[in-house]
């Protein structure tokens, strides 16, 4: 499992499962299909993958079917580091 997966399951697991929540994350979770990520929750993860990885995610890529896995999750930041670099 790379950096940018674990980073983004550890978040998840530290900000959205409360304590003795046993449920597993795992890269195909359903996040916000599955009730784990609100909408809310969802703004607050797209700030900290901005700041942590220095990219800017346009509120149109921002979708909820973009946010509903890890999977999904870790290939948006993949997408705008990519981008980034090109930028520079």
């Amino acid at each position: 499992m790379d950096e940018i997966t674990q980073a983004v399951r550890a978040y998840i697991v530290r900000e959205y499962l409360e304590e003795g929540d046993d449920r597993t994350i795992t890269e195909t979770t359903p996040l916000i299909s599955g009730g784990i990520v609100d909408s809310f929750s969802m703004v607050s993860l797209l700030r900290f993958l901005e700041k942590k990885y220095s990219i800017d995610i346009p509120d149109e890529c921002a979708t909820p079917e973009a946010f509903d896995t890890v999977e999904r999750i870790v290939g948006l930041v993949r997408r705008f580091q990519k981008a980034e670099v090109i930028r520079n």
